[in-house]
Parts: C-alpha cells; structure tokens; sequence
C-alpha cells in the first residue's frame, strides 16, 4: 500500500513540473484567503417555520389532565371468575344506587363478578341485566354514597368525525389508563353476540370507531369527549395478529357503542331486565359494495343499503321485500334484490345508517316507510317492525 502511494504522489509531482515549464510569463502575486463578506451566501430552503403556542399547549395538557382527574375515580376495574378461570375488563358507576355499566362479554358466565375502584376499594358486584345485542351489561355494588361517582352521559349523535375522545380502563390488568384519539367514524356495526336459529348472528349498530388505543381489558370502559361526557362505551378491537400471549393486537381500529344506544337500552335493563331491539328481517353487506358489484344490480345508484336476504315470515317478507336470487358474474353474489335508498324520507348510502335510525329511535310493533328501488323503478314500502 505504501509503495501505491508514492508512485502516486511522484507522478502527481511529474505533473505538477512539466505544466510549470509550459506556464507563459505570468507575474504570480500572492493570494490572501477570502473575507466572511467576500463569501456567496446562497439562501438556504428550508421548512415553514412552525409557531407553537405556549398557552395552547399548556390549555391542551390543563383540559385533559383536569379531565382525568374528575373522571377516574368513576372509572372500575372489572374481575370475571367463571368456571375456566378469569378475566378483566372496565366499567363506569352509572349512578347513585350502585349501578354499574361494562360489556357483557366481560361479565358473561361469571360465578363471581369483582369491582375494583381507584380509591383502591374493592367489592362484590351482583349481576342486575344483559344486553346481549349490543353487548351491554349492568352490574350493581353495595358501597357509601361517596365512594361513587356517576360519570355523565353525552350525545353521541353531536359527535364529528376528528373530534378529539379519550378512553379510560384497564388494558393487561393496567388500572386507570388514558389513551387519547379522535372519532375515525360513526354507525359503524359490529356481529351481534345473539344469533338466529340457523346461527347467522344479528348486526349490533350504531357503534363509534376510535384510534385511541383500546387493548384487551379495555372492553367496558368509557369513551369520553373532552367535556369529560361519556359518549360510548368501549367493546372491540379490529385486530389482524395476536402476541405471543394469545392477546389482540391493536390496530387503531377500535370501536365504541354509542352512548345514544346505552341511554335508551338501561333504563330498561334496571326496571325491567331486559330489552327489545326492532328487528327489519333483511341482511345486508356490512360494508359498502364495490363497484362492479353494484353495476351487476343497478344502472342508476351505487349506494343504498342492498337486501341480500330476507328472512322467511320476517318483517320485510310480510312487506313484500325481496332478496337477491340471479347468479351474477361475481361467484357468491346474487342480483335482483331491493335497493333501500331512504327510511322515513331520510337518505341511507349504507347499511350502517339504516341500522343506526331503527336502533335510536324505533321499537319494535312501529311502522316505517321505506323508498327501495326495485328494477330500477323507485317506490314506498311500509313495513312493521319486529323483535328480535
């Protein structure tokens, strides 16, 4: 290596020489290093300069921490013993008499049922109802008044999609966690925990998606605006692994039902232990149809809540509704079916909407009108809902 760098550097030198021999008579004058001020200073790009708001931020940190400060202490931890061992979830005191709100999937098939608060209280619960539809459970402690407090209840219908929500539970046995988020969207469904006869389960609707972090433990929890209201109660996850525990992992898809759905439902679970839901008779695609699908069932719209099946005997027979039957190119899809545009004058472009209408605001025995397209050919059908 050293001799390389000496032939290297002689040749250089060689160079240097023979160009020196070959110069015209030039008067070589001494050169002196450049000033600061003789330098170019070119402008630099570079990125917007970003202006922080010192008081926004300490406004920001004020809101929530004060919100989780009047909010956790009505925020409980949920222990299951049921006979293949136990489980954990969240809940929130719903009011004074002791009643507590969670899921009944944390609660469900359990011998004995734990309630732990932040105080570091733990008691007993007896279990008082169940919403298996939606997945709701009321749960009741015996404690002093002042070791409750009843958190209040917003309007889920108010929220907007970005709006920033806050979640508080119990993910992996970790009390009293916050995680923070926005609203990614509303009338979501879900599978409902009850099913038909032939075991095709109902649609849980109205439910609220959120990317705040929600894990296994969380289900039962709140959702809370940063009011400090709760506008849901946390359920599931959207999950595509698992750790090398067995648990989910998160996704940022979780999702909430709406707070609406649990004001009209528990009333009912405490007075009279139990609920109807309105039941339509008709299955529908969960999610919206794509496009080819819908060119294989309408050559005028490419939204509307697409009746798939309808129940034999059900509501929307008895109405005349009708299914899709016609084999189409697409293997498993069938064409023919009605195309539910509206219900009483109000447009619906998924299944969600149509779905979220019935469940806030219809029982079961009333009547609604629904504008379905059939052929193409636009007309009214009344249908009486039932009960599941």
């Amino acid at each position: 290596m050293k001799k390389s760098i000496i032939v290297i550097v002689s040749v250089l030198i060689l160079v240097v020489l023979v160009s020196c021999q070959f110069l015209p008579d030039i008067n070589f004058k001494p050169t002196t290093a450049p000033t600061q001020d003789s330098l170019p200073n070119p402008q630099a790009t570079s990125a917007p300069q970003i202006v922080v708001n010192a008081e926004d931020i300490a406004t920001t940190d004020l809101i929530l921490t004060s919100l989780y400060e009047q909010v956790n202490p009505g925020v409980v931890t949920i222990i299951s013993y049921t006979s293949l061992g136990e489980g954990s979830g969240s809940g929130f005191v719903y009011d004074y008499d002791g009643h507590i709100i969670t899921n009944y999937h944390v609660v469900q098939g359990a011998e004995t049922i734990e309630v732990a608060f932040s105080s570091g209280l733990k008691v007993y619960a007896t279990l008082v109802a169940t919403d298996i539809d939606s997945d709701i459970a009321v749960i009741k402690v015996n404690v002093a008044r002042d070791e409750l407090v009843p958190l209040k209840l917003g309007d889920s219908d108010a929220l907007q999609v970005g709006q920033m929500v806050v979640a508080i539970g119990n993910p992996y046995r970790l009390t009293s966690t916050m995680t923070l988020g926005v609203v990614s969207a509303k009338g979501r469904v879900l599978d409902s925990l009850r099913t038909t006869e032939d075991l095709t389960s109902y649609t849980a609707g109205d439910l609220i998606q959120t990317d705040a972090a929600i894990n296994p433990g969380n289900s039962g929890g709140p959702l809370l605006n940063l009011a400090g209201e709760v506008i849901g109660i946390n359920r599931a996850i959207y999950t595509s692994g698992t750790t090398i525990e067995g648990e989910a992992v998160n996704s940022g898809i979780g999702y909430a039902i709406s707070i609406n759905i649990v004001k009209r439902v528990v009333p009912f679970l405490i007075s009279e232990g139990k609920y109807d839901y309105p039941l339509i008779g008709i299955s529908s695609s969960s999610t919206d149809l794509t496009l080819s699908q819908w060119q294989q069932i309408s050559d005028t719209v490419t939204s509307g809540v697409y009746v798939m099946t309808v129940t034999t005997g059900g509501p929307a027979d008895q109405a005349g509704l009708v299914g899709g039957s016609q084999p189409t190119n697409i293997q498993g899809f069938y064409s023919g079916g009605d195309i539910i545009i509206a219900v009483d004058g109000r447009p619906v472009k998924v299944y969600g909407d149509l779905i979220s209408y019935i469940f806030k605001n219809k029982s079961p025995g009333d009547v609604i009108t629904l504008t379905i397209l059939r052929n193409d050919k636009e007309q009214e059908v009344d249908l009486t809902l039932g009960s599941r």
